[in-house]
């Protein structure tokens, strides 16, 4: 999409065009402003049509989002962010439709929503912001907040054992499962056209710093003193391995992921996992790397990026070819008919 200014040129659209002229209400230093400044740099470099392009999203600080965004946009009701946009997207099947949620609008209230439309599989894409707490209402523990979290709502720690968002996702058959964070803005944008070219339900999970109430929930993987050796960057095609200068590894044992080291020559690179991000046995265990609850050290690094990537219908091309089966076999068909039904009565 190009505009034309007054001197008759045409110019690109730059990211300063998808800004609007709202004054963004989001504490200082939230990880917000990182996600909302790379979205809009990749809808430029993407070129997308303004008047082509919806922002739904539901209620939390995440969801201020379509206020920011020089798009159309709704800012919806509490989880309910995935049914408006299913809504939207069979009313008109050609808009580039952009779902925006958090941890706790996606995952507590609107959990159910979610796993409905990841399965129903519809072409677009959720941005799932996780920081690990409720920071619109002041601090109370979220579905992803970590057992024994200590919160306003949960002064003695939370018992809650907390939602994996993307192990729920695969187990919903989501096609297209990733994770980023709003502190690495380069692997953010990648990922962010990645989930724009998959055709279907593209989640992407981004960790999200909430300074005020959550500060420093993700710095193991951002700081830049710890991050080679918590953090492993998928690559499709290549083998898993990290830490300062590449010295670890991730090899399997049956089904079991195990960290080896690279340096001493007891495993070389042909040892290794290899990433394939069609293979949905994998796809599920990469969802599991996750701190081991029985110590205080990460024992298998976070994955970031593509875990799992597969193709299948979409839901709206499903129903619009339907629909056209079924005028073709039976006609346009008779509203006042349908609502009667097959049986009706004479009152005398």
């Amino acid at each position: 999409m190009s505009t034309l200014p007054a001197n008759g040129a045409i110019s690109k659209l730059k990211a300063k065009d998808y800004a609007t002229d709202q004054d963004v209400r989001w504490c200082p230093g939230c990880g917000d402003y990182s996600i909302l400044k790379q979205v809009q740099s990749v809808l430029a470099e993407l070129e997308l049509d303004k008047d082509n392009t919806v922002f739904i999203s539901g209620i939390g600080c995440s969801s201020r989002f379509p206020y920011y965004m020089d798009t159309y946009g709704m800012h919806s009701i509490h989880g309910r962010a995935p049914a408006v946009a299913t809504g939207l997207k069979l009313a008109n099947p050609d808009l580039d439709i952009w779902m925006i949620t958090g941890d706790g609008d996606g995952l507590s209230i609107g959990g159910n929503h979610l796993i409905h439309l990841l399965r129903r599989n519809l072409n677009f894409n959720v941005l799932l912001f996780n920081n690990q707490i409720y920071g619109l209402t002041k601090g109370q523990y979220s579905p992803t907040s970590e057992v024994d979290k200590k919160t306003k709502s949960t002064p003695f720690g939370s018992l809650d054992h907390p939602i994996n968002p993307l192990a729920l996702a695969m187990g919903a058959d989501a096609t297209f499962v990733a994770r980023s964070m709003d502190r690495d803005p380069r692997h953010l944008k990648e990922m962010l056209k990645r989930s724009y070219f998959h055709k279907g339900t593209a989640l992407l999970e981004i960790y999200q710093n909430c300074n005020i109430f959550n500060d420093g929930a993700f710095f193991a993987f951002s700081e830049k003193q710890s991050r080679a050796d918590t953090t492993i960057y998928l690559e499709h095609g290549k083998p898993l391995v990290f830490g300062s200068e590449n010295t670890k590894g991730i090899r399997l044992d049956g089904f079991k992921p195990q960290v080896v080291p690279l340096k001493d020559g007891t495993y070389t690179l042909d040892d290794l996992w290899i990433h394939d991000e069609k293979d949905l046995v994998k796809g599920q265990l990469l969802t599991r790397f996750f701190d081991d609850p029985r110590t205080s050290e990460p024992y298998l690094p976070r994955p970031f990026g593509v875990l799992y990537a597969t193709e299948r219908p979409c839901y709206e091309e499903m129903l619009f070819n339907q629909i056209e089966y079924s005028i073709e076999q039976l006609g346009a068909g008779d509203l006042d008919k349908l609502i009667a039904g097959n049986t009706t009565w004479e009152i005398q």
